[in-house]
């Protein structure tokens, strides 16, 4: 277990990224209520890789942009039921990704979920956040700030 000293601080949100998925900066929304972490993803396909199972899927990183396709291939590593925050129980795609937040990197769960309509393209949820952080939720973005000049050029290709 991280002693205190070692942890990261952050606040309520956070730029994060996720180089398994080619994505250099998404920003999260810190939900201790969520146990697993969830990413944007739609045009979700399942498909066979040998005798392997893995999932393509499209994401939006940046809320509002729909501008920025980021096509991405992960193995299924579990398909489980979450409940939304509207109480409705739905099967979603589970797949690992390495999580970068500041200087800190390790590997993290995430569900599959068309959250489009949502505020936050990612929820980083207490299992993904556990032993390594401090939150403060009166913060925000303690960790990376950036201008949308910079988000754009981390997107040019």
């Amino acid at each position: 277990m991280m002693r205190k000293k070692d942890k990261i601080r952050i606040g309520w949100q956070e730029w994060v990224s996720l180089p398994y998925l080619n994505i250099p900066a998404v920003k999260a929304k810190i939900d201790t209520g969520a146990k697993t972490s969830s990413i944007h993803a739609f045009n979700i396909e399942p498909y066979q890789r040998g005798n392997k199972e893995y999932v393509k899927f499209i994401i939006h990183p940046l809320q509002g942009n729909t501008s920025i396709d980021i096509v991405c291939h992960a193995p299924v590593i579990d398909i489980r039921g979450v409940m939304s925050s509207n109480a409705h129980v739905e099967n979603r795609y589970v797949i690992k990704s390495e999580l970068c937040l500041g200087d800190r990197k390790w590997e993290i769960e995430l569900t599959l979920s068309d959250r489009d309509p949502l505020r936050y393209r990612m929820l980083l949820g207490r299992e993904a956040l556990r032993s390594k952080v401090l939150i403060d939720p009166s913060k925000s973005l303690c960790v990376t700030k950036y201008t949308k000049r910079e988000l754009s050029d981390l997107y040019t290709v």
